[in-house]
């Protein structure tokens, strides 16, 4: 029996992007389980010590262009340093995640997310916007009309908030986040010892 996997995740981090491919092959490898939970990051912030891009010292934002084109060219994945939609809201984006996966379970919130990050990145779409995360849901065999109605609803709402506040107590503080048996591993750049927690 495989491990479950806690994965803490924003659909607007270049980092959880960089990484959400390499670590849903992971899981399958291993026969882990992922519990998808998109976490408001405006939220952890300010309880954990973290500043939202635009407050960091402009040395950070200088280096954080450094290193997504290093792990960009590394990893040979398509990622714009600096997207055109990039930053928007993305409430709505994570609520479409967990609407997914109460519909279809993790593959299919594992799926969207991948066509949210991918989205932002390296296909400068609009992920704030209501339509295209429609088109997204479709692009993805998902019914969008349902998932529309169901990521406005006061259900997966509550599920985002309580993801929130869950990540606040387990001192999750960024994205991505992967949570096994209790131990927090922080970074995609963190991906190997998730590995070897996975095969342990």
């Amino acid at each position: 029996m495989g491990r479950t996997v806690d994965y803490y995740l924003s659909p607007m981090s270049p980092w959880t992007y960089l990484g959400h491919a390499r670590f849903a092959e992971m899981a399958k490898r291993h026969g882990a389980a992922i519990n998808v939970k998109p976490v408001d990051y405006s939220k952890v912030f300010p309880v954990s010590g973290g500043l939202p891009l635009g407050k960091r010292a402009p040395q950070r934002q200088a280096y954080r262009l450094v290193e997504l084109k290093r792990f960009r060219d590394h990893l040979k994945v398509p990622l714009n340093l600096q997207p055109q939609f990039f930053p928007v809201a993305s409430d709505l984006a994570a609520q479409f995640i967990i609407a997914a996966g109460r519909a279809g379970g993790s593959d299919a919130a594992m799926r969207l997310a991948l066509a949210e990050l991918r989205s932002c990145w390296a296909e400068e779409r609009n992920i704030g916007d209501a339509d295209t995360l429609g088109a997204l849901c479709k692009e993805q065999g998902l019914d969008a009309a349902a998932l529309a109605a169901a990521a406005q609803s006061d259900a997966v709402k509550a599920e985002y908030e309580s993801n929130t506040q869950e990540a606040i107590a387990r001192n999750v503080f960024g994205a991505p986040s992967y949570v096994i048996d209790g131990e927090i591993f922080w970074g995609q750049d963190r991906l190997e010892f998730v590995e070897r927690a996975l095969a342990g």
